[in-house]
């Protein structure tokens, strides 16, 4: 099916001028589904993936919808403050040329030109807590709002604002449009469904990885050997743009500081840091200041951080879709991205689920050696055996291939001897997934092989080790030590590139 144009989509001609000059010239798919629904007044839940262009698909249409008048007419909640501020610019530039205003409002900042701002807005972009502080204040009133929008609403679900949203949702009148959007449809979000939203129609961009483009690795390496794996893979990779994803909170800032020791430039980006000390990491790795930064995907979520080239998962998160958020930051617009997984006893689990779960074909590495590095877990709290318990800080170490990762009370097992002639990339690899058929101009790697499945092609530049390697084709069932009920029950996404688009009336 032929795609429409924005002028097709019934967009207001100052609105398509406005999104031409910032390179958008024709909808993405959710966008196509998203704004005939937005423009009809209906209610809407949207779901897409980040760099989806969801923004759009929301912000265009209520561009198109409003007229400039002396109270607030739409709102739109963000979890975060670096997502709203995102959110606010992208509306500027889309309606450059439209006589609408704007107001930011989000929490760590003065208030006072907050409210300036307000009392001219047509829109208001905030988190949920600093929208509260106002309504509390009687500084913003929402009695004619007729637009309400949850963006990334299964992530402010999770960070615990739903009480936030229904209080807010008392301050407006009953007959509003409601719009929501999201990667995934929780049941937390399906309960705001039932109780606050009119039949709403549903529009569908189905996650997916663009394997195409996409390399995917793992390696399996024991916990206490994970940070000098990281400092390896980052010294040979020859990368652009890197995020490193944690799971938590300490283990980013663990890994930051250590990266610094190592004399390994690199930003930062977690919950709990403030607001312009976050927006400096993003505007640092944005610009190339910074080339690499470690973020926890809660505030890393929503965020457009562009020309990413390669994702490393530090560990895994417990839900199986986290993977393909994370990995989905590279290989965008036709460009080419790696990511790479490092695997420890705790990761194994999830990782079997993001395997029965989705269609990827993701090979292993196995390093046979490289440099052992020093890994401070000092700032680590006793109780929290995931780091080991911290005898405090330590003197560094020049001895990098000898020493120990850390000077925590745990000893590690016995080390193989580094040798320096050892090339890290030589080793053994086997890939999980269905593989395309290998061309004849790619070599076969040096070694044994064998494979299982179907193969897909090989190119000579990806092929991360030379040595043996194995390929299995995805399995439905197990190991039952591994597995455990799918909780994403959608149909696989096995074609590359390919979007599923799913409308309906509920």
């Amino acid at each position: 099916m032929q795609k429409k144009s924005f002028n097709e989509l019934g967009v207001n001609s100052d609105i398509v001028r406005a999104l031409s000059k910032c390179g958008i010239t024709e909808p993405t798919d959710i966008q196509e589904q998203a704004i005939p629904i937005i423009k009809s007044g209906k209610d809407i839940i949207g779901k897409s993936k980040t760099g989806s262009g969801k923004t759009a698909a929301f912000g265009i249409p209520l561009l198109d919808s409003l007229k400039h008048s002396s109270n607030v007419q739409a709102l739109i909640l963000a979890p975060t403050r670096e997502l709203a501020v995102q959110i606010s610019g992208e509306l500027e530039k889309f309606g450059k040329y439209t006589d609408l205003k704007f107001a930011t409002v989000y929490g760590g900042v003065s208030m006072f030109h907050q409210v300036r701002d307000i009392k001219k807005a047509d829109i208001v972009i905030g988190t949920p807590g600093r929208v509260l502080d106002h309504l509390n204040r009687k500084t913003l009133k929402l009695s004619e709002l007729t637009h309400f929008v949850l963006d990334e609403a299964d992530q402010m679900v999770d960070m615990g604002f739903i009480k936030d949203i229904e209080k807010i949702l008392r301050y407006t009148k009953k007959k509003k449009q409601m719009i929501l959007f999201g990667a995934t449809i929780s049941h937390e979000v399906e309960l705001i469904r039932r109780k606050y939203m009119n039949k709403p129609f549903v529009a569908e961009s189905e996650v997916h990885v663009t394997e195409e483009y996409l390399e995917q690795y793992y390696y399996n390496v024991q916990k206490q050997k994970k940070f000098s794996l990281l400092v390896h893979l980052l010294n040979v990779e020859k990368a652009n743009q890197i995020i490193v994803f944690c799971s938590s909170i300490r283990t980013v800032e663990l890994i930051a500081k250590n990266l610094k020791a190592q004399k390994i430039k690199s930003g930062m980006i977690h919950g709990k840091m403030n607001q312009n000390k976050r927006m400096r990491a993003i505007k640092e790795f944005n610009n190339g200041n910074q080339n690499i930064l470690v973020a926890s995907p809660v505030a890393a979520r929503g965020l457009d951080i562009k020309n990413v080239s390669h994702i490393f998962n530090y560990d895994l998160s417990k839900d199986p879709q986290e993977y393909v958020h994370r990995v989905g930051r590279t290989a965008r617009a036709g460009e080419s991205g790696k990511a790479f997984t490092l695997l420890s006893s705790s990761d194994h689990p999830v990782f079997r689920q993001i395997l029965q779960d989705y269609d990827l074909n993701i090979q292993e590495v196995i390093i046979e050696s490289f440099p052992r590095v020093d890994f401070d877990v000092s700032s680590a709290k006793r109780s929290d055996n995931r780091f080991g318990r911290s005898r405090g800080p330590r003197r560094n170490s020049s001895r990098s291939n000898n020493s120990s990762e850390g000077r925590s009370r745990q000893r590690f097992g016995n080390r193989r001897s580094n040798r320096n002639d050892s090339k890290p990339s030589e080793g053994r690899s086997r890939s999980f997934g269905n593989r395309r058929p290998r061309s004849n101009d790619s070599k076969p790697s040096e070694g044994r092989s064998r494979s299982f499945g179907n193969r897909r092609s090989n190119r000579n530049d990806s092929k991360p080790s030379e040595g043996r390697s194995r390929s299995f084709g995805n399995k439905k069932s197990r190991p039952s030590s591994f597995s455990r009920p799918s909780r994403n029950k959608n149909p696989k996404s096995s074609k590359v590139g390919s979007t599923i688009l799913n409308l309906r009336s509920r």
